[in-house]
């Protein structure tokens, strides 16, 4: 079965053949898998977990028991290929089929940037975890200004076409916490991305 071409592959897989990408990289599954530990979970949901990545660089370290779900039915076919002893489902992190506190923690990164309406995703997220939500989202506006540098998406200025959300170091929490879904939101500069972290309000 051949990778899917989608840019979270082109970042994950052919991105890292860049030393700077690879570091980069490097400083956001570290920070995320940080956070993910702080939770101590025993079971994981990977909201748009598109073709597996975290389950090469994050969850063989932090949890036991995951499951993935993405709107991707290719993602989803090629995560089952790969990682035939894990749950994967095709589904929306708008509107996810599992009943409320199913997860100890719920991770979903470089998703809310692609999202219209991303806050109505955080509360589905909030929803479903009983103990955290660990989130990643790029740092703008280093992440265009990277990607400028880079000579990628020149004409939108570096910015990636699919993304319609961009968030700062300061605007992201306070949006999050806008969101009235999470609390204890802490959130850290990890390279080109913003890494964060909220526990479900009662």
């Amino acid at each position: 079965m051949s990778p899917i071409a989608t840019s979270n592959h082109q970042k994950y897989v052919e991105g890292r053949k860049n030393p700077i990408v690879s570091a980069l990289m490097d400083r956001l599954t570290g920070a995320v898998a940080h956070r993910i530990r702080q939770f101590q979970p025993n079971n994981l949901l990977d909201a748009g977990c598109g073709e597996g990545h975290a389950l090469h660089s994050l969850i063989p370290e932090t949890v036991g028991t995951y499951a993935g779900i993405d709107a991707n039915p290719e993602c989803i076919a090629w995560c089952q290929a790969q990682f035939p002893e894990r749950q994967f489902a095709v589904g929306s992190v708008m509107a996810l089929p599992f009943g409320d506190r199913s997860f100890d923690v719920v991770l979903c990164m470089e998703v809310l940037e692609h999202l219209q309406q991303p806050e109505l995703a955080v509360r589905e997220l909030a929803r479903v975890t009983r103990n955290g939500v660990v989130l990643s989202v790029p740092f703008e506006p280093i992440f265009q200004a990277g990607n400028l540098a880079r000579g990628k998406y020149l004409p939108t200025w570096g910015n990636h076409p699919e993304h319609c959300q961009h968030w700062g170091r300061r605007s992201f929490p306070r949006w999050l916490k806008a969101t009235g879904c999470l609390t204890d939101i802490q959130v850290e500069v990890a390279g080109s991305w913003l890494v964060a972290s909220g526990r479900p309000t009662a």
